[in-house]
């Protein structure tokens, strides 16, 4: 008699792969792609897919869009991990792939993280993929201009898969609650904020999303008739976060929010590190901030630091790679950085105050000698009539007109003189100066 062992017996799929979606009337998310009449939804529906790389986080439906493919499609499909194959396996599925070639069925294959795969790995593909033997899906959460070899990429069509939205995570999950595979069968007591909270704290990741609704179900308070109970202790305790006080629409996120932008403004990274540590434990998505520091950036250091933007937008495509947790460090390097950078809000000051002539004055004439005279109807009329070119002159210089004649003198831009814009309060002064003087000679207007 055979025995068995306990590692013979079938495990439990995870609940992320039972409600895994067949069709792409189950698949939620990437309308941009998937939605009626758009490009990839009408190559899958029509069986015409070619190679194709999809490029996104964690979580939003890359191997799932594979399967489904793979399901439509009249060909064999092959799902392949660039994680525990090598040249020897790769080299394997090609053999049965042009044996399937030869005898006329194509062979879709599938490789899940792609970018894992190494020069030599990746280039063992191209004749395969060029001479039709294979229809390439690679998966990959890294930027495939830079992980995979352009003569490959240049064969594939790239697809940029979205993280979730808060609302779509909310439909998986609600989705979870009454669907047999998942707890139809059971009875489920949870409140709607605790599901928003949830789909806050997966920062768009699906997976995660289901992962975690697992758990709470699994851990909730069950009472004599088996109905189970998820309250907001259970999920702070599964997930190990503190969802008291934070509500991603309430107003404790605009005050926290509002707490790192002033923090970083009276220049005191040790408060802006703490209320960006708060935000982030409390499951604020990463790219949000990001988008905040970004613009703080400009709003409040400008031109009296230039790199303050560079190292913002770098935080902010950091985060769109990695996401959370890993995130966090790029953040921090960025929130400390402006927050120690000279101060400057010019750039808000000049452009509210050019919007606000822009909207009362939404008529005035842009002078004739700065239009561009690209016909003769218009070199007639003038246009571009007088253009001094500022490059013939020797100071790179004219005095020539630029703003209409209703809001000649008017001034935007005035630099505070803090950091790097010290150097362009003078080099504007000099500019004034010179154009001052150029048209106190020649009787010309300012």
């Amino acid at each position: 008699m055979d025995q068995i062992s306990l590692f013979d017996r079938e495990m439990p799929q995870p609940l992320a792969a039972k409600l895994r979606p067949g069709s792409l009337e189950e698949y939620v998310g990437q309308s941009h792609l998937l939605g009626k009449g758009k490009v990839l939804r009408k190559l899958i529906e029509q069986d015409q897919v070619s190679s194709m790389i999809f490029w996104g986080p964690p979580g939003v439906g890359k191997t799932t869009l594979a399967r489904i493919i793979a399901n439509k499609t009249k060909s064999s499909f092959i799902d392949f991990s660039a994680v525990t194959s090598g040249i020897k396996e790769i080299r394997t599925v090609m053999e049965q792939a042009e044996k399937n070639r030869q005898y006329g069925v194509r062979t879709i294959l599938f490789v899940d993280e792609i970018h894992r795969f190494n020069k030599a790995q990746q280039d063992a593909f191209l004749p395969f993929v060029e001479k039709g033997s294979i229809i390439l899906i690679g998966a990959t959460t890294e930027n495939p201009s830079f992980e995979i070899n352009s003569a490959l990429l240049s064969r594939c069509k790239v697809f940029v898969l979205q993280a979730l939205t808060t609302q779509e995570i909310k439909e998986l999950l609600s989705h979870a609650l009454t669907d047999a595979r998942g707890f139809g069968n059971q009875t489920v007591h949870i409140d709607d904020e605790t599901l928003e909270m949830i789909a806050v704290f997966a920062n768009g990741d699906a997976r995660n999303a289901l992962s975690t609704l697992e758990m709470v179900v699994l851990n909730g308070e069950m009472d004599a008739e088996g109905a189970v109970t998820v309250t907001k202790e259970t999920l702070e305790q599964c997930t190990m976060r503190k969802s008291l006080l934070y509500d991603k629409k309430g107003e404790e996120h605009y005050n926290l929010i509002s707490a790192l932008h002033k923090s970083m403004r009276n220049s005191d990274p040790d408060a802006a590190v703490y209320w960006l540590a708060r935000m982030l434990e409390a499951g604020e998505d990463p790219l949000y901030v990001a988008r905040r520091v970004v613009r703080f950036a400009s709003e409040d250091v400008g031109l009296a630091d230039p790199r303050a933007l560079q190292i913002a937008v770098a935080a902010y495509q950091a985060c769109h790679f990695l996401g959370m947790p890993e995130c966090n460090v790029h953040l921090t390097q960025a929130v400390v950085y402006v927050a120690l950078a000279p101060k400057s809000n010019a750039m808000e000051v000049s452009y509210n105050e050019a919007k606000e002539d822009a909207v009362k004055d939404l008529a005035e004439p842009v002078p004739l000698v700065i239009r561009n005279g690209v016909t003769g109807l218009m070199r007639d009329l003038e246009y571009g009539k007088g253009y001094q070119y500022a490059h013939d002159t020797e100071e790179k210089l004219t005095n020539m007109q630029c703003l209409p004649d209703a809001l000649l003198g008017r001034e935007y831009y005035r630099p505070a003189g803090m950091g790097e814009e010290e150097a362009l309060k003078k080099r504007l002064a000099q500019i004034k100066a010179w154009k001052k003087a150029h048209a106190a000679q020649t009787g010309e207007p300012l």
